[in-house]
């Protein structure tokens, strides 16, 4: 027997099961088909934990103000410890260059709703003890960002899923979607077919593989990125920091502190290497660490537990795939989120949820005009 559901999500992940969330709290008959054993365990479970609405262009923002909303109050909604930790967003500015963009984009990020300001080195050094002084501008504070655990975050979403009903499907494969007359009727799995007419990927990197039966090209690259986490010491900083200085190998590096005192760390590899090899190089290590060091001397006695490495799905201008197919009636896409799905899938997951019930909102269409699978993919976000 076929099973027949309202909508189909392919990926639970750090936007499939938000939205899985979502739509099963409107009544949505929803059903979750994931390769993987358990829920985050593609990339989900490869990102550092950052939750930051500080982004250069308004549709991010929006999405990312809802998120904040919701990993903020979900203890003391439902109960269930994600590690939230609102410690903010810290763009230190070293050079002039920095410091323009920094100062060019707040006009745009204030009227999306950011709290943000400026701050003097003075007021950088006070949240953030120990950063390095000679030469520091400024930089720009968002004091509402703040970090928490893709694992136990992804965990929480999805047994509230369930609990509002969504079904998941998890060690199955999708092997195609399924179609006629260029109209969604569900998807095919290596155990059988199930029918809806609605099917949402949220695949990330697979995007392309998923709809590839479809004719459909979806601009995806999968971009490797390596991350490395500290033993536990006493916390001496709350805020997530983000050196956007370009170096050697290297595009920018960000890292925090843990509820549990570790230090997450990461880097922009420049230039970008796409692949699938997840396996972590000897080179990272000391580059990222040269880069943090420099910045704030107190990290180099820090011992590094471990390195990881993981995919981020990258379209060509920086920003999400979201949108309807533009040839497959009830085909909705949601990827391409650029390493940013764990921020952005809780107001991710209530937005789709929206387009699936027709209950979209005038914000909603600034978020989906920028997000567009029309979109020319010639801008590029300048905190991207």
């Amino acid at each position: 027997m076929t099973e027949t559901y309202d909508a189909i999500v392919v990926g639970a992940g750090s936007v499939g099961v938000p939205t899985a969330m979502a739509l099963a709290a409107q009544g949505v008959r929803t059903l979750v088909i994931d390769r993987h054993v358990s829920p985050g365990q593609g990339e989900n479970k490869h990102a550092l934990g950052g939750t930051r609405a500080t982004h250069s262009v308004p549709g991010k923002i929006l999405v990312c103000l809802r998120s904040l909303e919701i990993f903020s109050t979900w203890e003391e909604t439902y109960g269930d410890p994600i590690d939230w930790v609102k410690g903010g967003y810290l763009f230190p500015a070293y050079g002039a260059e920095e410091e323009k963009v920094l100062k060019e984009i707040l006009p745009v990020q204030r009227q999306s709703g950011l709290n943000i300001d400026y701050i003097s080195p003075e007021e950088v050094q006070e949240i953030l003890p120990g950063i390095r002084a000679e030469g520091l501008r400024g930089g720009s504070y968002s004091p509402d960002d703040g970090n928490a655990s893709p694992l136990l975050a992804i965990n929480a979403f999805y047994r509230r899923a369930v609990a509002e009903g969504a079904v998941f499907h998890f060690g199955e494969r999708v092997t195609a979607i399924l179609t006629r007359d260029d109209r969604v009727e569900g998807v095919a799995t290596e155990r059988g077919k199930y029918h809806a007419p609605v099917v949402i990927d949220t695949a990330g990197p697979f995007s392309p593989s998923l709809c590839a039966n479809l004719g459909e090209e979806l601009p995806i690259l999968p971009e490797l990125h390596e991350a490395g986490i500290t033993e536990p010491v006493r916390p001496f900083f709350k805020c997530l920091v983000v050196d956007l200085r370009s170096g050697p190998g290297s595009k920018n590096d960000y890292f925090c502190q843990n509820n549990r005192g570790q230090v997450i760390f990461s880097l922009a590899p420049d230039p970008p290497e796409i692949g699938l090899n997840k396996r972590s190089t000897s080179s990272f290590l000391p580059l990222v660490s040269a880069r943090m060091v420099d910045m704030m001397p107190r990290l180099k006695n820090l011992r590094v537990r471990r390195t990881w490495r993981g995919i981020y799905p990258v379209s060509p201008d920086g920003a999400p795939i979201v949108g309807w197919d533009q040839k497959v009636e009830g085909l909705l896409h949601a990827t391409a989120m650029c390493g940013q799905g764990f921020m952005l899938g809780p107001g991710m997951g209530e937005l789709l949820s929206r387009m699936v019930t027709g209950k979209t909102t005038e914000r909603d269409a600034v978020i989906l005009k920028e997000f567009s699978p029309r979109r020319r993919f010639e801008s590029h976000e300048a905190l991207k």
